[in-house]
């Protein structure tokens, strides 16, 4: 898949977010029960339509990798698109080996459309082990349903 195979719905823009965004970036996270911790504006791109925002999501910085993360469509805006045209857009800005981790098999069949495969903990970068070895205990000890997954071009 690539961008033009997603197009905004008129009216909707996407961009950097901004300084006087991160108030709606966070009730956005907190809205879809994600970790509302390390959400710093500057690594965020959003989507606004007719003046809202309808979307965010953000590229963290490791060390030797980046990580897809905090993804939310708003409730009003979903089955439009918005998920699937932010996705391909950081992927695109991604300028290191791109990860991600997500919760329930729905959203690991989303990912993998892209080009993202499910990965074990002991593949992932240096960097990445503690904060995803962290999730993976979680699913371990509470069976929680988390999936680590790496973006792999052409898969």
């Amino acid at each position: 898949m690539n961008q033009s195979d997603f197009s905004l719905p008129s009216g909707c823009t996407i961009r950097a977010a901004s300084a006087s965004d991160i108030k709606s970036i966070r009730m956005l996270v907190w809205s879809a029960k994600l970790d509302p911790t390390q959400l710093r504006w500057e690594q965020f791109w959003v989507i606004e339509c007719e003046g809202k925002l309808a979307a965010c999501g953000q590229l963290r910085n490791f060390e030797g990798a980046q990580e897809l993360g905090s993804l939310v469509v708003a409730k009003d805006w979903r089955e439009i698109g918005l998920g699937s045209y932010l996705t391909q857009y950081l992927i695109q800005q991604a300028t290191k080996p791109l990860y991600l981790e997500c919760l329930g098999k729905r959203l690991a069949s989303f990912y993998s459309r892209f080009g993202f495969l499910e990965v074990p903990v002991q593949d992932l970068p240096q960097s990445l082990k503690f904060k995803f070895g962290l999730s993976q205990l979680a699913k371990f000890l509470f069976r929680v349903p988390v999936t680590i997954m790496q973006y792999r071009e052409g898969s």
